[in-house]
């Protein structure tokens, strides 16, 4: 791990009340589109028939549940898919937040150049490469700077933004694995000149440049704390209730 200066400690414990106070929040959902059928794994607390775990599962059931104080031994959710995730932040230092500013999503605080990688399996949705933000720009569509966005085999879009670089051969349409290094954590972006990625779990809602939902719909932190201590907890039926509920907004 490389040194980190005492200002730079101060700065990044600061930053959760920055971002309080320049966020506005977004208003209103607006009209949205005919949804896709949901995947075949959607209905929550249904066991997984044969054909519906992931290739080479055949046996995916619900875990025991976690005990409320201390750290469990197994897992809090039951693991539908089958699919191994895992920590998005490659480092021995990582900090985040349960919460983030006016919308749900959270930063993981490391040092600047830390491998960002792939949740899990999957393929490369969007990936940006050139920093298009400029303060004097509109606010949200290049926000994020250098990012890159996987839409996993379970169906739910990851989002990782701020990064330094784009890894080599990770362009849009690329297989990629869980813990697959996609970039490194950086500052590009409105990023407030903090390292750090911001990440956001969402529906794959395409057709148009959705920077309003690949920025993050449901609170990442539960998720986070599972993959950190090797817990498989999975996201994907929180983001198909919030899609059934919300659709696709077509504006923030």
């Amino acid at each position: 791990m490389r040194p980190r200066s005492a200002a730079h400690r101060r700065l990044r414990s600061a930053y959760p009340v920055l971002l309080l106070a320049v966020a506005t929040v977004a208003a209103g959902c607006a009209a949205s589109r005919e949804l896709p059928e949901p995947p075949r794994w959607e209905s929550p607390g249904a066991p997984l028939t044969a054909d519906q775990a992931a290739p080479g599962d055949r046996s995916a059931t619900p875990t025991a549940a976690a005990s409320p104080t201390g750290t469990p031994s197994v897992d809090p959710s039951p693991t539908r898919s089958g699919l191994r995730h895992v920590f998005p932040v490659r480092a021995d230092d990582v900090d985040y937040h349960p919460t983030h500013s006016a919308y749900p999503g959270t930063d993981l605080f490391a040092d600047c150049g830390e491998p960002f990688v792939a949740v899990t399996d999957g393929r490369i949705l969007e990936v940006s490469r050139v920093d298009r933000y400029s303060k004097r720009g509109p606010q949200g569509p290049h926000n994020g700077g250098l990012s890159v966005s996987l839409l996993g085999d379970d169906g739910v879009r990851y989002y990782g933004s701020h990064l330094r670089v784009i890894a080599s051969g990770i362009d849009e349409g690329a297989r990629v694995r869980a813990g697959q290094q996609l970039g490194e954590v950086g500052r590009t972006g409105n990023a407030n000149n903090v390292c750090h990625v911001h990440f956001g779990i969402s529906p794959p809602c395409t057709g148009s440049d959705d920077w309003w939902i690949r920025r993050g719909v449901i609170w990442p932190a539960k998720y986070l704390d599972s993959w950190r201590r090797g817990g498989n907890r999975e996201p994907a039926a929180e983001v198909i209730r919030w899609q059934r509920e919300h659709g696709c907004p077509r504006e923030p």
